[in-house]
């Protein structure tokens, strides 16, 4: 076996089958003490002799391309790395937030001020893995890459420290393979590779998952066409698999036993769509779909304009999902404001097919729609934005006190530069 792929502790896990639990490693050490945490919050994932049988989606994109290009692969735990490694030349790692630096990490690092968040805790204790030093110093290859990739830029010292020997940034299937072969056939490796627009894969060029995902997470799209200046995701093309894509990847988690599902897009409701405004014969395609396969659904993102353009559609939907199986339907909303002045100047097209000045009230309005149908998001607000002014500081507050009747987690985060804004302090 020539590849390892791993992650470390914090990501290498199913939270307990709720996927929002995740969100506790962004958290410092605090009053809960480190066993408890790490228990409640991250508990290791199943594995057979050492091998996951459940792995981060975008790791399990990586271990079939790498497949598919014929490389021999195992995709391991974080804890079981001494079982394999002798037999590597490269490990590949799989990163979301390695120094804390997301916006949920820097949010609660900033408040609670007690240290580093396990996030960055346990990818650091991963790199420092006694096994991994021996290795590296018979020159084993450690290759990185994931959604936190962007982050090494901004500590690249720790790339020389840790013996990392190359980064990934960005959607790596055409170039995954390239890059292993280098490093397993000894060829000079860039420290930092960013995959150019060219090189992002097309429908066709993305692979199908070979074995599980983590809660049976599965993504139907790529990219956002919101357009949002504080997002990277916008700087994505926007892709939605076709229908027999999604079902052939369902069907890896089912037969390996998965009762419940994540639909993964930035946004589920515009699936299919080439505008703004939902399709609703593909998007309630979709939820049967899914409905079929699995006893619970859940959603990653959806958007507030998409609710509050479509509330039949929102009825039809919950009419789907919502049964003797499953009671409610969880997903994850950006709000980030009750400006309409910032909604205007850092999201334009946010609240699309709306105008920027019908923002708060389309909040209530969609806030209404998903309380009516059985919908508890997580949502969130984005603190301190370079265009933020206090009067838009003061709208968001009035917007949040005039939502208190509705049922949700409303999550106020810190201003992290990404997008077009990734040079702003």
């Amino acid at each position: 076996m020539k590849v390892l792929l791993t992650a470390d502790r914090t990501i290498m896990s199913n939270h307990h089958n709720q996927e929002f639990l995740g969100f506790g490693a962004s958290a410092p050490p605090n009053v809960v003490p480190e066993w408890l945490f790490r228990w409640l919050f991250f508990p290791p994932v199943k594995n057979r002799d050492g091998v996951v049988l459940q792995a981060p989606y975008g790791l399990r994109k990586i271990e079939a391309q790498l497949l598919n290009e014929g490389f021999d692969v195992l995709t391991v735990d974080p804890d079981h790395l001494d079982r394999f490694i002798d037999d590597a030349k490269v490990l590949g790692i799989h990163v979301m937030d390695p120094f804390g630096l997301g916006p949920a990490s820097s949010t609660f690092a900033n408040v609670l001020k007690t240290g580093e968040p396990y996030v960055a805790k346990y990818f650091r204790m991963l790199l420092e893995k006694r096994e991994i030093v021996r290795a590296k110093k018979r020159g084993l290859k450690i290759i990185v890459g994931g959604p936190g990739a962007w982050q090494f830029k901004l500590r690249p010292e720790f790339v020389d420290v840790y013996g990392i020997d190359c980064v990934i940034n960005g959607e790596a299937e055409k170039v995954v393979g390239k890059i292993f072969k280098t490093a397993i056939e000894g060829g000079e490796l860039p420290k930092f590779y960013e995959v150019r627009f060219d090189e992002v894969p097309s429908i066709d060029e993305i692979p199908e998952i070979r074995n599980p995902s983590i809660n049976g997470l599965i993504e139907v799209g790529r990219g956002c066409c919101r357009g949002c200046e504080f997002c990277s995701v916008t700087l994505r093309p926007l892709r939605w698999y076709p229908y027999e894509k999604i079902e052939r990847e369902i069907m890896v988690n089912v037969k390996a036993g998965l009762k419940s599902a994540i639909i993964h897009a930035e946004d589920v409701l515009l699936y299919g769509s080439k505008s703004v405004i939902p399709d609703e014969e593909k998007v309630l395609k979709l939820q049967k779909l899914f409905k079929s396969h699995f006893s619970s659904i859940g959603w990653s993102h959806a958007s507030i304009a998409a609710i509050a353009s479509k509330p039949k559609l929102i009825e039809d939907i919950s009419e789907i999902l919502i049964d003797g199986r499953q009671k409610w339907l969880g997903v994850e909303i950006g709000i980030e404001t009750g400006s309409p002045e910032l909604v205007k100047k850092a999201m334009p097209t946010k609240a699309k097919p709306f105008k920027p000045e019908e923002w708060p009230e389309l909040v209530k309005t969609a806030a209404g729609i998903m309380m009516d149908n059985n919908i508890f998001p997580a949502c969130t607000l984005i603190a301190g934005l370079p265009q933020e002014t206090e009067d838009d500081i003061i709208k968001t507050i009035e917007l949040v006190e005039s939502l208190k009747w509705f049922k949700s987690l409303i999550v106020p985060l810190l201003f992290v530069p990404l997008g077009k804004l990734k040079d702003e302090d």
